[in-house]
């Protein structure tokens, strides 16, 4: 028998399925890893307000709990973190990753919901630079994350975003992924690799209509998994660049407010 592949999800819950560790285990199994998640959040979305998301998050102790018992079974293969809710649980996820000697670590640092525009814990995000960033192989931050985390603010150009990846891999990260994805201008989506020493450009023509709701989340995923499988970093995000794009041109419109990526589509097309 071969060797199982294991993948940790550390994040929130996404009850419309298509973002949060139901994303994160559905792109772990089309990888064909064993994907283990410890839950830190629940979201909500209220159809009766414009789909305002509600976020509530899980004790420290909880999250402690769970990852002692998947740690258990010794360091997985890869993890990733999303959405951690409170600095407290940023605080159990760096010491699990640290006392466990995890390696493949993948940082997703979570700031917003789609469709929200507030930071959800401004608090949650300096914890996130402080104490996860210098732990991650790489962290996956959008344009609005980046901004953030290198202090630029609002990024509207590639050659911005490849400022902010330099900030950003300097502060600790061995290497950065930021996605530009469809909010960059042009008819490209566009994300940006950095590993210290050498920036690479993947592009895509935009699709449209655009169903992305868990884009980020699968992207991350499918960079952890693809570590987890024995690809280099660079590889890991060249094919989840692949199974994001595949993932979107199969998306469908759950309701009026979203329409989520579809997580069969790169096994499907190919």
């Amino acid at each position: 028998m071969s060797k199982i592949v294991k993948t940790l999800t550390i994040a929130g819950s996404d009850s419309s399925g298509g973002a949060g560790i139901q994303a994160d285990l559905k792109t772990f199994q089309e990888y064909g890893t064993y994907g283990f998640s410890a839950l830190t959040t629940i979201v909500t979305m209220d159809p009766d307000n414009g789909w305002h998301h509600h976020v509530y998050p899980v004790s420290p102790e909880l999250v402690a709990e769970q990852l002692k018992t998947i740690f258990a079974g010794g360091p997985v293969d890869a993890l990733k973190t999303g959405m951690l809710g409170s600095p407290e649980i940023v605080q159990v996820a760096e010491q699990a990753i640290k006392s466990n000697r995890q390696g493949n670590v993948v940082i997703d640092p979570v700031m917003v919901c789609k469709g929200e525009d507030e930071v959800l814990n401004p608090e949650s995000a300096e914890a996130i630079r402080e104490l996860l960033l210098p732990l991650a192989t790489v962290i996956t931050p959008n344009l609005f994350e980046a901004g953030v985390l290198s202090g630029i603010g609002k990024i509207t150009t590639l050659d911005e975003m490849k400022e902010a990846a330099a900030v950003i891999q300097r502060q600790g990260a061995k290497s950065v992924v930021i996605k530009g994805g469809k909010a960059l201008g042009g008819d490209k989506a566009v994300d940006l690799f950095y590993d210290g020493a050498e920036y690479t450009v993947f592009e895509t023509d935009k699709i449209e209509p655009a169903y992305n709701h868990g884009a980020g989340c699968s992207f991350a995923a499918a960079i952890t998994a693809g570590l987890a499988t024995g690809l280099s970093t660079r590889e890991a995000v060249a094919k989840a660049k692949d199974f994001v794009t595949a993932a979107i041109r199969a998306g469908y419109a759950f309701n009026e407010y979203v329409g989520p990526v579809f997580h069969g589509g790169y096994r499907l097309n190919r």
